[in-house]
């Protein structure tokens, strides 16, 4: 009996990358990880950098390991975080550094680009909420170099395609991530010129966007010589920015709606919260507010908007467990969450969007300098800090939720966590309390349901995005968290 056709999702994330496989099988759609690995950035002197050579020896040991456990694979498909990019060389090596969008050299960096160009009609070009990750204001801290990467590179890729030119041999930017940049037009995805021409960029650089669902090309023979795979194995492009795929995985009964009642959280080292539309919601309220408009999938002629903020998500848990290990105290992301449940509500609540918080060599030592900072009680005990930390994602979920309400002028019934963040418990209860309203947590690897489905839409094994979320929210487990009336919350722990 012939075995069903088997779809690899390369997911790789800030923190962490995975190779999952997807099968539909009676009727359902069934992961297999295949590998997951750590993906940590690198401090080289004073600059803080991806390390894409171990990501691709990641990436091909995960295809090997692949190969020999599913006899039909198909199709690949990566995605990733936004805005970090390539640029490479004519004979397609690396031609610079490959910064993390946390490296310091950006600071300052939105003031040197809105005195170039004015930040109204910058947003009413592009649509993209001012932040210092951006890939625009990271070209511009290039700049500052002497001389820039900028000026020799025949070419620009961001870094899910970066990952398919290696597999392919084929260059080309897909549209989800590239709006991210700062530099496309949401209306039409197509690069704005004009902006391109003010900030003095390399036009050459800017190739022709490309749709998540485009069949790039089969593997390169040196791909398969490596891995084992087949020859006719194809790359498809998903929804490469790894919250347009993570989006694409809501177990909703809609697609690109123009007045949505639900919003999403995409939970991981970001949160990414937000809302899909059938347009961008380009104005200076929205300007104002800094929420941002990036790109979703298309299909059936009609394409989805994801209005949205960038949150720190559990970037701030994360470096705080990470320091605890290196001061010698073992504790996992569970029994964290355990102890959290142990402390009182409601006493300090560490904000995630701190600019101190970006990237602080102690975080720990970090996040008591925020509570002094801002006159809130001191955190006497690691469950207190813990406590702190979620509180204060679930109230910025609560502020964001109101200004997309603002915004959107309805109210949004219901809130759905999706990524690794639905697994906390205390969390999805803590937000369901700030906003009011109930949180459906899951699925988990949401980032990888997206990737797959994307790819079996473009492939014909999937019918559409209706179809594929209405299989979705089938095929995984779905946890309802209904908010705690107000008088209960006080005690709640």
């Amino acid at each position: 009996m012939t075995s069903p056709p088997t779809r690899l999702a390369i997911d790789l994330g800030a923190s962490s990358g995975r190779v999952i496989a997807g099968q539909i099988i009676d009727d359902k759609l069934q992961l297999t990880e295949v590998v997951r690995f750590d993906n940590a950035p690198v401090q080289l002197l004073d600059s803080l950098q991806w390390n894409l050579v171990e990501l691709w020896a990641n990436i091909l040991e995960g295809l090997r390991i692949a190969s020999t456990k599913f006899e039909n694979i198909c199709s690949i498909g990566v995605d990733t975080w936004g805005v970090d990019y390539v640029l490479i060389r004519r004979d397609g090596m690396v031609a610079g550094p490959v910064y993390n969008h946390r490296d310091a050299r950006t600071r300052g960096g939105i003031d040197r680009m809105t005195a170039i160009v004015p930040a109204d009609r910058l947003f009413d070009a592009t649509g993209l909420q001012f932040m210092e990750i951006n890939t625009l204001v990271q070209f511009l801290s290039d700049r500052k170099l002497d001389p820039s990467p900028l000026d020799f590179a025949d070419g620009l890729l961001l870094i899910a395609d970066y990952f398919h030119f290696l597999l392919t041999g084929v260059a080309g930017i897909e549209s989800t991530n590239a709006s991210t940049t700062q530099l496309l037009d949401p209306r039409d995805r197509t690069w704005r010129t004009d902006l391109i021409e003010s900030f003095n960029l390399p036009k050459h650089l800017f190739t022709p966007v490309l749709d998540p669902g485009t069949r790039l090309s089969t593997i390169l023979p040196t791909v398969t010589r490596q891995t084992g795979l087949p020859a006719s194995t194809e790359v498809i492009l998903p929804a490469t920015h790894d919250t347009a795929s993570a989006v694409l995985a809501v177990p909703v009964n809609d697609f690109a709606p123009a007045k949505p009642d639900w919003c999403y959280i995409s939970c991981g080292t970001w949160s990414l919260m937000g809302v899909e539309l059938d347009r961008p919601l380009i104005h200076d309220e929205c300007r104002r507010m800094n929420y941002t408009n990036e790109g979703g999938p298309t299909f059936g002629g009609r394409s989805s908007t994801r209005l949205l903020k960038n949150i720190g998500g559990l970037w701030v848990i994360q470096q705080i467990r990470r320091e605890l290990l290196r001061r010698g105290q073992s504790v996992t992301f569970a029994e964290m969450v355990d102890a959290a449940r142990t402390a009182p509500p409601g006493v300090t609540s560490i904000d995630p969007d701190a600019p101190e918080l970006l990237a602080p060599p102690d975080m720990i030592e970090a996040v008591h300098d925020h509570a002094r900072r801002t006159g809130q009680p001191p955190m006497r005990t690691n469950a207190a800090m813990f406590r702190a930390t979620f509180e204060g994602l679930a109230h910025r979920y609560a502020q964001t939720l109101a200004g997309l309400e603002s915004l959107l002028g309805h109210r949004i019934a219901t809130i759905h966590i999706v990524g690794g963040g639905c697994q906390n418990d205390l969390l999805c209860q803590l937000t369901a309390d700030a906003c009011g309203r109930p949180v459906v947590a899951g699925p988990v690897e949401a980032t990888a349901i997206g990737n797959l489905t994307m790819q079996m839409i473009a492939a014909g094994d999937q019918a559409g995005i209706h179809a594929a979320r209405q299989q979705i929210a089938r095929s995984f487990p779905l946890k309802t968290y209904p908010p705690t009336p107000p008088q209960k919350q006080a005690s709640s722990t």
